[in-house]
């Protein structure tokens, strides 16, 4: 089958740099420019406007498109929704999204798909790592293993900041004394932007203090590189009943050097 990426020129994301459908976007074909003639061979439409979201911004994106390729639904074999669409989170509304799905499958004719690729990994997944010195400049700085450029890219991207196992509540800080005192912590390389952020951790932040950053399953493990010579995390399963470890791979300059030559 041959499918056709639209641009529903319906705007639902929250950082205009990661939204399909700000002005500009090379993200799909323009839906007001779609023709008949541009559908000539084509199986199916695909569109992937949300990130991270529930149900009703898919649903107000379908609103302002159906009409728009209407006209083409008796020659539509399918639709893909894309991605995007957060329904392993508690509290998406999935009994709304089963019974849409099932609307616009009835009314269009198409098998439709959805793509939720972060979704399945949602949650899971948590990223170690150690401080590795600690000095002040106007606040108490971190330099961690743990690199946002290299490790985490979307922290820098995104923006975003990721949550912390056992973090304190910074806005709750008052006069904890230094161990208990805000720490901006940074990676080991030479870009002054590799900064994670601002935490409390839970024993404060000494060299050698170890802390796991969570949700890091999916976007981080395939967006990781070794700039600077940074390390790639080794990767480890850990089995919930027995506590057991296991390591299924480690990276070694071996790895940072032949991905050059």
């Amino acid at each position: 089958d041959i499918g056709l990426r639209i641009n529903p020129l319906h705007a639902e994301g929250e950082v205009p740099r990661y939204d399909p459908c700000a002005p500009h976007s090379r993200l799909g074909f323009p839906v007001d420019q779609l023709t008949a003639e541009h559908l000539e061979g084509v199986s199916g439409l695909h569109f992937h406007t949300l990130c991270e979201q529930d149900f009703e911004p898919l649903q107000r994106t379908w609103d302002a498109l159906e009409a728009r390729i209407a006209p083409y639904f008796g020659q539509l074999k399918w639709l893909n929704f894309g991605g995007g669409h957060h329904i392993t989170r508690a509290d998406y509304q999935r009994d709304d999204l089963v019974a849409f799905l099932r609307d616009v499958k009835a009314r269009t004719g198409c098998e439709i798909y959805l793509e939720p690729g972060e979704a399945v990994a949602l949650d899971a997944g948590i990223l170690i790592g150690t401080v590795l010195d600690t000095h002040w400049n106007g606040m108490q700085l971190g330099i961690t293993d743990i690199s946002a450029t290299c490790h985490m890219p979307d922290v820098i991207e995104a923006p975003y900041r990721p949550a912390m196992l056992g973090e304190l509540p910074i806005d709750e800080y008052e006069d904890a004394g230094e161990g208990g005192a805000p720490v901006r912590l940074g990676g080991p390389s030479c870009l002054a932007g590799d900064v994670i952020g601002d935490y409390r951790l839970p024993h404060g932040a000494e060299p050698g203090t170890r802390f796991a950053f969570l949700d890091q399953a999916h976007y981080s493990m395939v967006k990781t590189t070794t700039f600077n010579g940074v390390p790639l995390p080794s990767i480890w399963l850990w089995d919930s009943e027995t506590d057991a470890l296991e390591k299924v791979r480690s990276f070694t300059y071996e790895d940072f050097r032949d991905r050059l030559s």
